[in-house]
């Protein structure tokens, strides 16, 4: 597989993972008589990642997140090389997401994407008015288990077929345990494209939905490692599928 259709096939993901996870907020979470709340937007975050992992796994191995690219080097299961072009595509497909989804949430009167725009945030900007200490450890926790997850059900001798599904129900547990606390990022890529547009306070505290999943990532997939007696995820006689987690 040619390195530029991963990073062709990384774009369309996390472009796919942001549209749907962030436009079940924007425009359906509280929609009236029919709002689909905390808990649609949840399942819309975990069935776009599945989704995407069964399109795109052969090709790019579905990251979908420089939290997980990051984290699957830390784990062996990823070449260091690839790392920056993988979080440029993931980036780039994050914030066309975000400027679609705008332009489809403009075209409701009373929109204004000063409101939030589905952003992360922290104590004024965090949905509970959670402080930055309590914003910090639940993305560094959630991102760590979110990866750890991810080593295992993509280990060689974890269950054939059914990793997208583990990892999509991880990603789908981890926001209806968080999105009270931060929106719920686990995802730089995903916290960037609508911080862009919302400008302000979001890209004041953006800073803080990048440093604390990539130090998750790379904290789960170094556990994960450490804990398995074959952490690469091959069985014997097999060659590892370096840049494959799902």
């Amino acid at each position: 597989m040619s390195s530029s259709k991963k990073y062709v096939a990384e774009m369309i993901g996390t472009f796919w993972l942001t549209f749907a996870g962030c436009g079940s907020a924007v425009l359906a979470a509280a929609f009236p008589q029919v709002g689909i709340g905390l808990h649609g937007v949840s399942l819309a975050f975990g069935l776009s990642v599945v989704t995407m992992a069964y399109a795109i796994g052969h090709v790019s191995g579905c990251h979908l997140n420089p939290a997980v690219t990051v984290g699957l080097a830390a784990g062996g299961r990823f070449p260091v090389k690839e790392i920056v072009p993988y979080i440029i595509s993931q980036v780039l497909g994050a914030v066309v997401a975000a400027a679609v989804l705008r332009y489809i949430a403009s075209g409701a009167p009373g929109f204004d994407v000063t409101a939030g725009f589905a952003s992360n945030g922290y104590g004024d900007h965090s949905p509970g008015h959670y402080s930055l200490g309590a914003a910090l450890v639940t993305e560094v926790v959630m991102t760590a288990i979110f990866l750890f997850v991810i080593m295992g059900a993509t280990h060689g001798r974890a269950p054939a077929g059914f990793a997208p599904l583990a990892i999509g129900l991880c990603l789908t547990l981890i926001h209806l345990v968080s999105i009270p606390v931060t929106n719920t990022s686990v995802n730089p890529a995903r916290s960037t494209g609508p911080a862009l547009f919302v400008g302000g306070w979001a890209i004041e505290q953006l800073w803080l939905f990048w440093v604390a999943p990539l130090i998750g990532g790379v904290l789960g997939a170094v556990a994960y490692r450490w804990l398995s007696d074959n952490p690469t995820g091959t069985v014997a006689g097999e060659k590892e599928k370096a840049a494959t987690p799902v």
